[in-house]
């Protein structure tokens, strides 16, 4: 590939870190989205003008794209769409109503059929996965492997309905799964926990991709924000897939489990 990237830009750190990265990028969000970029560098389109997207980003030169950061599903309004959206709604309507990997292979798909490769955030930053071993804090007891390997379990019974890319345990119990609220709002539900539902044990979190999923695009990622809100919730620790789960601000993630006394453990696959 010889010509020019692309970023679908959604919330969070991600994006400002390729764009960063990649300063040449032509930066795509959607209107209403909150994105930690400069509006200066952001071209906004609405959601139901796809077909604006797709030649705004040919008109830059791109050839690639990253879809990086998080974006909800989005309510349309159909006055607005443009030819192009609503040649695709017959094929967009029905995956909106599934899972998170099903709607996004096809959105993959369709960026594919406009003659663009389409790239995951790790293949143009490395390092924003993990090897495996110890990233950060005390080394996991034995009762928290136990939790780790049983929340593992639980994401991987999950990952044929397509649901969860993360899972609290504590004592061999399930606190939590992350559904289409997101990892926030798991660790807000556990932290609600009664003490004498949770048992003796604090619980660790586990992120990592469900069995099969097409890791371009929504790939796991936690933060320093979701060490704190961790912490907050009474866990003891995160187990990440290492090479699967993207760090963001890697050194300030590392920096929040030693102010929080969480260990952060990368498992290989």
């Amino acid at each position: 590939m010889t010509g020019r990237l692309g970023i679908i830009a959604g919330s969070g750190g991600l994006p400002a870190a390729l764009a960063a990265a990649a300063p040449e990028a032509h930066c795509i969000a959607f209107e209403g989205a909150e994105v930690a970029l400069d509006e200066d560098r952001l071209d906004r389109h609405r959601i139901e003008r796809l077909g604006g997207v797709f030649a705004a980003l040919k008109e830059a030169g791109v050839d690639r794209v990253v879809m990086a950061g998080a974006m909800s599903r989005p309510s349309f309004d159909p006055t607005a769409m443009d030819a192009e959206m609503m040649a695709l709604m017959p094929r967009l309507a029905p995956a909106l109503q599934g899972g998170d990997d099903a709607l996004l292979r096809l959105v993959i798909a369709i960026f594919e059929e406009q003659g663009f490769a389409v790239i995951g955030a790790h293949d143009l930053l490395p390092d924003l996965t993990a090897r495996p071993g110890p990233l950060a804090g005390p080394e996991p007891t034995a009762a928290a492997r136990d939790d780790i390997a049983r929340a593992r379990a639980i994401l991987g019974a999950l990952a044929p309905v397509d649901v969860g890319q993360g899972c609290v345990v504590a004592g061999g119990l399930c606190l939590g799964i992350e559904t289409l609220q997101g990892t926030d709002a798991l660790l807000r539900f556990v932290g609600a926990t009664p003490g004498a539902l949770r048992g003796d044990r604090r619980g660790v979190l586990v992120k990592r991709p469900k069995d099969g999923q097409d890791l371009r695009v929504d790939m796991p990622a936690i933060g320093p924000a979701t060490v704190q809100a961790a912490a907050e919730a009474g866990l003891e620790g995160i187990a990440i897939e290492a090479g699967r789960v993207l760090l963001i601000d890697r050194p300030a993630l590392v920096e929040a489990c030693e102010a929080t006394g969480l260990f952060l453990l990368a498992e290989a696959v």
